[in-house]
Protein backbone atom coordinates (compact mmCIF):
# COMPACT_ATOMS: atom_id res chain seq x y z
CA UNK A 1 0.00 0.00 0.00
CA UNK A 2 1.29 3.45 -0.84
CA UNK A 3 1.95 5.81 2.08
CA UNK A 4 -1.03 7.70 3.46
CA UNK A 5 -1.02 11.38 4.38
CA UNK A 6 -0.20 12.34 7.94
CA UNK A 7 -2.83 14.24 9.98
CA UNK A 8 -1.10 17.53 9.14
CA UNK A 9 -0.96 16.62 5.45
CA UNK A 10 -4.65 15.61 5.43
CA UNK A 11 -5.58 19.14 6.45
CA UNK A 12 -3.97 20.52 3.31
CA UNK A 13 -6.31 21.07 0.38
CA UNK A 14 -5.32 21.09 -3.27
CA UNK A 15 -7.30 20.38 -6.41
CA UNK A 16 -6.43 17.34 -8.48
CA UNK A 17 -6.24 19.56 -11.58
CA UNK A 18 -3.37 21.48 -9.94
CA UNK A 19 -1.15 18.43 -10.47
CA UNK A 20 -1.51 18.39 -14.26
CA UNK A 21 0.91 21.15 -15.29
CA UNK A 22 3.58 20.31 -12.68
CA UNK A 23 3.49 16.61 -13.64
CA UNK A 24 4.08 17.46 -17.31
CA UNK A 25 6.99 19.72 -16.34
CA UNK A 26 8.54 16.89 -14.32
CA UNK A 27 8.14 14.41 -17.16
CA UNK A 28 9.67 16.78 -19.71
CA UNK A 29 12.63 17.46 -17.43
CA UNK A 30 13.21 13.71 -17.18
CA UNK A 31 13.41 13.38 -20.97
CA UNK A 32 9.95 11.92 -21.58
CA UNK A 33 8.75 13.20 -24.98
CA UNK A 34 5.52 14.67 -23.63
CA UNK A 35 3.47 17.26 -25.48
CA UNK A 36 0.26 18.97 -24.38
CA UNK A 37 -2.65 20.05 -26.57
CA UNK A 38 -5.27 22.29 -24.96
CA UNK A 39 -8.54 23.82 -26.14
CA UNK A 40 -8.14 27.39 -24.89
CA UNK A 41 -8.49 26.44 -21.21
CA UNK A 42 -4.85 26.07 -20.25
CA UNK A 43 -5.15 28.44 -17.29
CA UNK A 44 -7.91 26.35 -15.75
CA UNK A 45 -6.42 22.96 -16.62
CA UNK A 46 -2.96 24.22 -15.45
CA UNK A 47 -1.25 23.17 -18.67
CA UNK A 48 -0.34 26.87 -18.87
CA UNK A 49 2.35 26.10 -16.31
CA UNK A 50 3.79 23.54 -18.69
CA UNK A 51 3.56 26.01 -21.57
CA UNK A 52 5.47 28.61 -19.55
CA UNK A 53 8.23 26.09 -18.88
CA UNK A 54 8.52 25.35 -22.59
CA UNK A 55 9.54 28.80 -23.81
CA UNK A 56 12.87 27.42 -24.94
CA UNK A 57 11.16 24.43 -26.53
CA UNK A 58 7.91 25.82 -27.87
CA UNK A 59 6.98 22.72 -29.87
CA UNK A 60 5.78 20.93 -26.73
CA UNK A 61 2.58 22.92 -26.15
CA UNK A 62 -0.26 23.59 -28.60
CA UNK A 63 -3.38 25.68 -27.99
CA UNK A 64 -5.88 24.82 -30.73
CA UNK A 65 -8.57 27.23 -29.52
CA UNK A 66 -12.15 26.26 -28.73
CA UNK A 67 -11.96 23.14 -30.88
CA UNK A 68 -11.92 19.95 -28.80
CA UNK A 69 -12.37 17.63 -31.76
CA UNK A 70 -9.33 19.17 -33.42
CA UNK A 71 -7.48 18.94 -30.10
CA UNK A 72 -7.84 15.14 -30.08
CA UNK A 73 -6.86 14.80 -33.72
CA UNK A 74 -3.78 17.01 -33.28
CA UNK A 75 -2.77 14.92 -30.27
CA UNK A 76 -3.28 11.77 -32.31
CA UNK A 77 -1.02 13.10 -35.05
CA UNK A 78 1.66 14.06 -32.55
CA UNK A 79 1.54 10.58 -31.03
CA UNK A 80 2.33 9.12 -34.44
CA UNK A 81 5.59 11.08 -34.42
CA UNK A 82 6.70 9.39 -31.20
CA UNK A 83 5.30 11.91 -28.72
CA UNK A 84 3.32 11.08 -25.59
CA UNK A 85 0.39 13.39 -26.21
CA UNK A 86 -1.76 14.80 -23.39
CA UNK A 87 -4.99 16.73 -23.95
CA UNK A 88 -6.64 19.21 -21.58
CA UNK A 89 -10.03 21.01 -21.62
CA UNK A 90 -13.00 20.52 -19.27
CA UNK A 91 -14.43 17.00 -18.95
CA UNK A 92 -17.79 17.92 -20.50
CA UNK A 93 -16.02 19.17 -23.65
CA UNK A 94 -12.90 16.99 -23.62
CA UNK A 95 -14.91 13.76 -23.69
CA UNK A 96 -18.46 14.61 -24.78
CA UNK A 97 -17.72 16.98 -27.63
CA UNK A 98 -14.75 14.96 -28.86
CA UNK A 99 -16.12 11.45 -28.34
CA UNK A 100 -16.08 10.47 -32.01
CA UNK A 101 -12.42 11.45 -32.35
CA UNK A 102 -11.47 9.65 -29.12
CA UNK A 103 -13.29 6.54 -30.27
CA UNK A 104 -12.38 6.30 -33.93
CA UNK A 105 -9.02 8.06 -34.12
CA UNK A 106 -7.40 7.33 -30.76
CA UNK A 107 -8.87 4.13 -29.34
CA UNK A 108 -9.51 2.27 -32.59
CA UNK A 109 -5.85 2.65 -33.47
CA UNK A 110 -4.59 2.31 -29.88
CA UNK A 111 -2.68 5.59 -30.08
CA UNK A 112 -0.54 6.98 -27.26
CA UNK A 113 -2.93 9.80 -26.39
CA UNK A 114 -3.79 10.68 -22.79
CA UNK A 115 -7.19 12.32 -22.35
CA UNK A 116 -6.86 14.29 -19.11
CA UNK A 117 -9.64 16.82 -18.67
CA UNK A 118 -10.38 18.73 -15.50
CA UNK A 119 -13.60 20.12 -13.98
CA UNK A 120 -15.42 16.77 -13.84
CA UNK A 121 -18.41 16.08 -11.58
CA UNK A 122 -20.60 18.34 -9.47
CA UNK A 123 -17.50 19.71 -7.75
CA UNK A 124 -17.34 22.16 -10.67
CA UNK A 125 -19.89 23.96 -8.47
CA UNK A 126 -21.20 27.34 -9.69
CA UNK A 127 -20.69 26.51 -13.37
CA UNK A 128 -23.89 24.46 -13.15
CA UNK A 129 -25.38 21.41 -14.83
CA UNK A 130 -24.16 22.20 -18.33
CA UNK A 131 -20.54 21.97 -17.16
CA UNK A 132 -20.85 19.27 -14.48
CA UNK A 133 -19.83 16.20 -16.47
CA UNK A 134 -21.32 13.08 -14.89
CA UNK A 135 -21.15 10.62 -17.78
CA UNK A 136 -17.48 10.72 -18.73
CA UNK A 137 -16.40 7.56 -16.90
CA UNK A 138 -19.19 5.64 -18.63
CA UNK A 139 -18.12 6.97 -22.03
CA UNK A 140 -14.45 6.17 -21.47
CA UNK A 141 -14.98 2.79 -19.75
CA UNK A 142 -16.95 1.54 -22.74
CA UNK A 143 -14.11 2.17 -25.20
CA UNK A 144 -11.79 -0.72 -26.06
CA UNK A 145 -8.11 -0.03 -25.24
CA UNK A 146 -8.97 2.90 -22.93
CA UNK A 147 -7.68 2.85 -19.33
CA UNK A 148 -9.53 4.96 -16.73
CA UNK A 149 -7.85 6.52 -13.68
CA UNK A 150 -9.69 8.63 -11.08
CA UNK A 151 -7.32 10.17 -8.49
CA UNK A 152 -8.60 11.15 -5.05
CA UNK A 153 -6.18 13.99 -4.28
CA UNK A 154 -3.21 16.00 -5.52
CA UNK A 155 -0.58 13.35 -4.80
CA UNK A 156 -2.47 10.58 -6.56
CA UNK A 157 -3.26 12.91 -9.48
CA UNK A 158 0.44 13.63 -9.89
CA UNK A 159 1.06 9.89 -9.89
CA UNK A 160 -1.82 9.32 -12.32
CA UNK A 161 -0.31 11.67 -14.92
CA UNK A 162 3.07 9.98 -14.58
CA UNK A 163 1.43 6.56 -14.81
CA UNK A 164 -0.50 7.62 -17.91
CA UNK A 165 2.74 8.68 -19.57
CA UNK A 166 4.33 5.31 -18.79
CA UNK A 167 1.33 3.28 -19.99
CA UNK A 168 1.21 2.59 -23.74
CA UNK A 169 -1.99 3.51 -25.53
CA UNK A 170 -5.03 5.58 -24.58
CA UNK A 171 -5.50 6.59 -20.93
CA UNK A 172 -8.23 8.71 -19.36
CA UNK A 173 -7.41 10.66 -16.18
CA UNK A 174 -10.37 12.35 -14.49
CA UNK A 175 -9.54 15.50 -12.51
CA UNK A 176 -11.61 18.07 -10.64
CA UNK A 177 -11.80 21.77 -9.95
CA UNK A 178 -12.41 21.79 -6.17
CA UNK A 179 -9.65 21.72 -3.57
CA UNK A 180 -9.82 18.47 -1.61
CA UNK A 181 -8.10 17.04 1.45
CA UNK A 182 -4.96 14.97 1.01
CA UNK A 183 -5.39 11.19 1.23
CA UNK A 184 -1.87 10.14 0.26
CA UNK A 185 1.56 11.36 1.25
CA UNK A 186 3.60 13.32 -1.28
CA UNK A 187 5.37 10.97 -3.66
CA UNK A 188 2.53 8.43 -3.70
CA UNK A 189 3.02 5.70 -6.28
CA UNK A 190 -0.28 4.48 -7.72
CA UNK A 191 -0.50 1.46 -10.02
CA UNK A 192 -2.62 0.52 -13.00
CA UNK A 193 -5.18 -2.10 -12.02
CA UNK A 194 -4.36 -1.80 -8.31
CA UNK A 195 -6.76 -0.52 -5.65
CA UNK A 196 -5.59 0.89 -2.33
CA UNK A 197 -6.89 -0.51 0.96
CA UNK A 198 -7.17 2.61 3.11
CA UNK A 199 -8.97 1.20 6.14
CA UNK A 200 -9.60 -2.38 7.21
CA UNK A 201 -13.02 -3.54 8.35
CA UNK A 202 -15.20 -6.60 8.65
CA UNK A 203 -18.83 -5.49 8.31
CA UNK A 204 -19.13 -3.55 5.04
CA UNK A 205 -16.86 -2.64 2.12
CA UNK A 206 -16.90 0.90 0.73
CA UNK A 207 -15.35 1.13 -2.73
CA UNK A 208 -14.85 4.76 -3.75
CA UNK A 209 -12.98 6.86 -6.27
CA UNK A 210 -12.09 10.52 -6.73
CA UNK A 211 -13.49 13.04 -4.26
CA UNK A 212 -15.64 10.31 -2.75
CA UNK A 213 -12.61 8.65 -1.15
CA UNK A 214 -12.38 11.34 1.53
CA UNK A 215 -16.15 11.13 2.05
CA UNK A 216 -15.88 7.35 2.43
CA UNK A 217 -13.22 7.72 5.12
CA UNK A 218 -15.45 10.19 6.99
CA UNK A 219 -18.37 7.76 6.71
CA UNK A 220 -16.21 4.94 8.07
CA UNK A 221 -15.48 7.02 11.16
CA UNK A 222 -19.19 7.68 11.71
CA UNK A 223 -19.99 4.00 11.25
CA UNK A 224 -17.28 3.01 13.74
CA UNK A 225 -19.07 5.05 16.39
CA UNK A 226 -22.08 2.77 15.78
CA UNK A 227 -20.05 -0.41 16.08
CA UNK A 228 -19.86 -1.03 12.34
CA UNK A 229 -16.39 -1.66 10.95
CA UNK A 230 -16.19 -0.38 7.41
CA UNK A 231 -13.42 -1.33 5.03
CA UNK A 232 -12.50 1.50 2.63
CA UNK A 233 -11.00 0.77 -0.78
CA UNK A 234 -9.81 3.45 -3.21
CA UNK A 235 -10.59 2.17 -6.72
CA UNK A 236 -8.15 4.65 -8.27
CA UNK A 237 -7.94 2.41 -11.33
CA UNK A 238 -11.54 2.12 -12.49
CA UNK A 239 -10.44 0.34 -15.67
CA UNK A 240 -8.76 -2.07 -15.30
CA UNK A 241 -10.47 -2.68 -11.98
CA UNK A 242 -8.62 -4.46 -9.16
CA UNK A 243 -11.03 -7.36 -9.18
CA UNK A 244 -9.03 -9.51 -6.77
CA UNK A 245 -8.92 -6.81 -4.07
CA UNK A 246 -12.62 -5.99 -4.34
CA UNK A 247 -13.69 -9.63 -4.31
CA UNK A 248 -11.46 -10.39 -1.33
CA UNK A 249 -12.99 -7.51 0.59
CA UNK A 250 -16.56 -8.45 -0.38
CA UNK A 251 -15.98 -12.04 0.71
CA UNK A 252 -14.75 -10.78 4.09
CA UNK A 253 -17.49 -8.21 4.79
CA UNK A 254 -20.47 -9.70 2.97
CA UNK A 255 -21.79 -6.41 1.52
CA UNK A 256 -20.55 -3.50 -0.58
CA UNK A 257 -21.20 0.20 -1.08
CA UNK A 258 -19.81 2.06 -4.09
CA UNK A 259 -19.31 5.84 -4.07
CA UNK A 260 -18.56 8.02 -7.07
CA UNK A 261 -19.07 11.65 -8.11
CA UNK A 262 -20.57 10.40 -11.36
CA UNK A 263 -23.82 8.97 -12.63
CA UNK A 264 -24.75 5.59 -11.16
CA UNK A 265 -25.21 4.55 -14.79
CA UNK A 266 -22.02 3.22 -16.34
CA UNK A 267 -19.44 4.24 -13.75
CA UNK A 268 -17.63 2.63 -10.84
CA UNK A 269 -20.82 1.30 -9.26
CA UNK A 270 -21.82 -0.65 -12.34
CA UNK A 271 -18.28 -1.97 -12.78
CA UNK A 272 -18.24 -3.30 -9.22
CA UNK A 273 -21.81 -4.63 -9.41
CA UNK A 274 -20.97 -6.48 -12.63
CA UNK A 275 -17.96 -8.07 -10.93
CA UNK A 276 -19.96 -9.09 -7.87
CA UNK A 277 -22.84 -10.48 -9.92
CA UNK A 278 -20.45 -12.63 -11.93
CA UNK A 279 -18.18 -13.84 -9.14
CA UNK A 280 -19.54 -13.25 -5.62
CA UNK A 281 -23.09 -11.87 -5.29
CA UNK A 282 -23.59 -9.83 -2.13
CA UNK A 283 -25.86 -6.87 -1.24
CA UNK A 284 -24.59 -3.78 -3.04
CA UNK A 285 -25.65 -0.15 -2.64
CA UNK A 286 -24.57 2.61 -5.02
CA UNK A 287 -23.90 6.21 -3.99
CA UNK A 288 -23.73 8.43 -7.03
CA UNK A 289 -25.70 10.84 -9.18
CA UNK A 290 -29.17 9.36 -9.64
CA UNK A 291 -29.80 9.76 -13.37
CA UNK A 292 -30.09 13.53 -13.41
CA UNK A 293 -28.16 16.67 -14.26
CA UNK A 294 -26.46 18.84 -11.68
CA UNK A 295 -27.12 22.47 -10.84
CA UNK A 296 -25.22 25.54 -9.71
CA UNK A 297 -24.05 25.72 -6.10
CA UNK A 298 -21.14 25.31 -3.74
CA UNK A 299 -19.16 22.06 -3.69
CA UNK A 300 -20.20 20.95 -0.18
CA UNK A 301 -23.76 22.15 -0.77
CA UNK A 302 -24.12 20.09 -3.95
CA UNK A 303 -22.51 16.99 -2.44
CA UNK A 304 -25.12 17.03 0.31
CA UNK A 305 -28.04 17.97 -1.96
CA UNK A 306 -27.39 15.11 -4.39
CA UNK A 307 -26.63 12.49 -1.74
CA UNK A 308 -22.91 12.21 -2.46
CA UNK A 309 -21.45 13.17 0.91
CA UNK A 310 -20.26 11.13 3.89
CA UNK A 311 -23.76 11.04 5.39
CA UNK A 312 -25.14 9.45 2.23
CA UNK A 313 -22.37 6.83 2.24
CA UNK A 314 -23.01 6.10 5.92
CA UNK A 315 -26.73 5.59 5.24
CA UNK A 316 -26.00 3.34 2.25
CA UNK A 317 -23.64 1.26 4.39
CA UNK A 318 -26.34 0.79 7.02
CA UNK A 319 -28.76 -0.37 4.33
CA UNK A 320 -26.20 -2.80 2.94
CA UNK A 321 -25.50 -4.26 6.38
CA UNK A 322 -29.24 -4.65 7.02
CA UNK A 323 -29.72 -6.35 3.64
CA UNK A 324 -27.19 -9.04 4.45
CA UNK A 325 -29.29 -9.73 7.55
CA UNK A 326 -26.66 -9.19 10.17
CA UNK A 327 -26.07 -6.17 12.36
CA UNK A 328 -22.82 -6.19 14.36
CA UNK A 329 -23.22 -6.97 18.04
CA UNK A 330 -23.66 -3.79 20.08
CA UNK A 331 -24.77 -1.63 17.13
Amino acid sequence: MTALASPDERAQKRATRAAFGPALIELASEGVPVVAVDADLSGSTTTAKFAASCEANADRFFNVGIAEQNMIDVAAGLSLTGKVAFTGSFAVFGTGRAYDQIRNTVCYAGLDVKVCPTHAGVSVGPDGGTHQMLEDMALMRALPHMKVLVPADYASALSAIRLAAATPGPVYVRMGRASVNAVYADGAQMELGRAQLLREGADVTIVACGVEVTEALKAAEALAAQGIRAEVVDAFSVKPLDEAAILASAEKTGCVVTAEEHSVNGGLGEAVAHLLAASHPVPCEMVGMQDRFGKSGGFDELMAAFGLDAKAIEEAALRAVMRKGRLPQGS
